[in-house]
C-alpha cells in the first residue's frame, strides 16, 4: 500500500486540502481527509504544498523526446516510456497520413502495446487516425499524396486505393480508436455511417465544411471534434463553419491544443465556456519534437521538423503540430486561461478518459484505477502513477 500525504487531492469539481490517498495494488482505495492516516505496512509519501490529479489522458500526440508513433523499430514503446514525466498516463498514438503497409505496421504495434502495458510506461489506447480522408486544402502539414476521396475506392496504377486503406483498419478494429475526416469530401457521410456502425468513433477536423455540411456529418454519427479551430473554416458571424457547428452540438466532445498559441487564450476561453468543461478535451497535438530544445530536428511520419518556440515547422515553414506537453497544457489552463484546477483535470483528464470508454479512469474516487500524478504548486510533475506502479519521479533516473 502507498499513501500519498498532506497534498491537496483534486476530485470532481473541488479540492480536498492536506488530505491523503491510499493506493493499494492497482486502485485507489481511500481518500482521508487526516494527512496523518498511517496504515500498517504501508509506504509513506509526503507531499506538501502539492496537488494530487487523476492522470493526464491525451487522445492527439504523435510522439515526444524525439520519437514518432510511425517510426521504425521501437518508436512507439518509447513514446510509452516517455510520457509519464509530463503527467501522462494513457494516450492514443496518433498517425498522420500514410500508406496502408506503414499503417498496418504502426497498428501492429498499437496491439503488442495494449496486449501488455511495458513497466515504467504509460497505458497505450486505440490509435487516432489523422487519415487519408481529409481536405487536401486544410492538410497543414499532412502529406499530399497519401490523401485520398472516400468515394475513390479504386486506385490508379501504382498506388493505393481507399479500400487498401479500410481493409487495415478493418482488420486492426480494436486497435483503431479514433478516425479524423473531412465531411464535406464526396462518400464522406457513408464512410461515417460504416465506421461508427463498426464501433469506431468519428471526428470532425482538416476541413472546410459548411455549417449544414458538418451537421449531416454530426447527424450520422461523428462525435468528436479534431483540433478545434485548427485546419478548419475560421468561424464567423454568418459563416459559422466546422467550428460552429461543434460548438453548438451537445453530441460532439471537442479537442482544444491549450498551449495558447494554437488557439488564442481569449478564443480558448469562448469554447470552453460554450461546451463546457465536461464536452472538452486538452489535447497536446504533440510531435517527436515535444519535449526538445527550440532548434532541434525531428520527423512527423518521416518528414523532417524543426522545433520554434510556439510549435513544429515543416522545411516550408508550414506548422507541423505542436512542442506541447500535457504538463505545461495543464498549467495554461489553470494560469492562463484562467480556469480552476478542478477544472483543468477534469479537461486533461476526467473528459477523455469517460469519452474514449475509460472505467474507472480519468478521477479521483474510491474503487477507481490508480493512475495519478503529483504536481507542486508550479504546475511541475513530481510523481506519476499506473496502475498504483510508479513510473516518474523527478530527479530519479528512469
Amino acid at each position: 500500500m502507498i499513501v500519498l500525504a498532506g497534498g491537496d487531492v483534486v476530485l470532481p469539481g473541488r479540492i480536498l486540502p492536506n488530505a491523503a490517498l491510499l493506493i493499494d495494488g492497482t486502485r485507489i482505495t481511500a481518500i482521508d481527509p487526516r494527512a496523518g492516516v498511517d496504515p500498517s505496512g504501508a509506504t509513506i509519501v509526503q507531499i506538501p504544498d502539492c496537488y494530487v490529479v487523476p492522470g493526464f489522458v491525451d487522445v492527439h500526440v504523435h510522439g515526444v523526446d524525439g520519437f514518432d508513433t510511425l517510426d521504425e523499430g521501437d518508436g512507439l514503446a518509447r513514446i510509452a516510456l516517455g510520457l509519464p514525466r509530463y503527467g501522462v498516463t494513457a494516450f492514443c498514438p496518433t498517425t498522420v497520413a500514410c500508406t496502408p503497409a506503414a499503417l498496418r505496421t504502426m497498428l501492429a504495434k498499437v496491439a503488442k502495446a495494449r496486449a501488455g502495458r511495458r513497466t515504467g510506461s504509460a497505458r497505450v489506447l486505440p490509435a487516432h487516425l489523422e487519415s487519408n480522408f481529409i481536405n487536401p486544402d486544410y492538410r497543414g502539414a499532412q502529406p499530399l499524396a497519401c490523401l485520398r476521396r472516400p468515394d475513390q475506392t479504386a486506385g490508379s496504377a501504382g498506388e493505393f486505393s481507399v479500400r487498401d486503406v479500410l481493409d487495415v483498419i478493418a482488420r486492426a478494429r480494436s486497435d483503431v480508436g479514433i478516425v479524423t475526416l473531412a465531411p464535406e469530401l464526396p462518400g464522406s457521410i457513408e464512410l461515417i455511417r460504416t465506421l461508427v456502425a463498426a464501433g469506431t468513433r468519428v471526428s470532425l477536423g482538416h476541413s472546410g465544411a459548411t455549417l449544414d455540411e458538418a451537421m449531416a456529418a454530426i447527424d450520422a454519427g461523428a462525435c468528436h471534434a479534431t483540433h478545434l479551430f485548427n485546419r478548419m473554416t475560421p468561424m464567423t458571424h454568418r459563416e459559422p463553419g466546422v467550428a460552429g457547428a461543434v460548438l453548438a452540438s451537445d453530441g460532439v466532445a471537442a479537442e482544444l491544443i491549450c498551449d495558447g498559441y494554437h488557439v488564442h487564450p481569449a478564443v480558448s476561453r469562448i469554447a470552453v465556456a460554450a461546451k463546457g468543461v465536461d464536452r472538452m478535451m486538452a489535447i497536446t497535438d504533440g510531435t517527436a519534437g515535444s519535449g526538445l530544445p527550440v532548434g532541434s530536428r525531428a520527423r512527423l511520419g518521416g518528414q523532417p521538423i524543426r522545433v520554434t518556440h510556439e510549435a513544429v515547422v515543416l522545411d516550408d515553414g508550414t506548422v507541423a503540430g505542436s512542442c506541447l506537453t500535457m504538463d505545461r497544457a495543464f498549467r495554461v489552463i489553470a494560469t492562463t486561461f484562467g480556469l480552476s484546477v478542478p477544472d483543468a483535470a477534469t479537461l486533461c483528464s476526467t473528459t477523455p478518459a469517460r469519452e474514449l470508454g475509460l472505467t474507472g479512469c480519468g478521477m479521483i474516487a474510491e474503487g477507481a484505477v490508480a493512475d495519478v500524478v503529483v504536481l507542486n504548486r508550479a504546475f511541475e510533475v513530481l510523481r506519476t502513477f499506473v496502475d498504483g506502479e510508479e513510473v516518474f519521479r523527478r530527479g530519479v533516473a528512469a
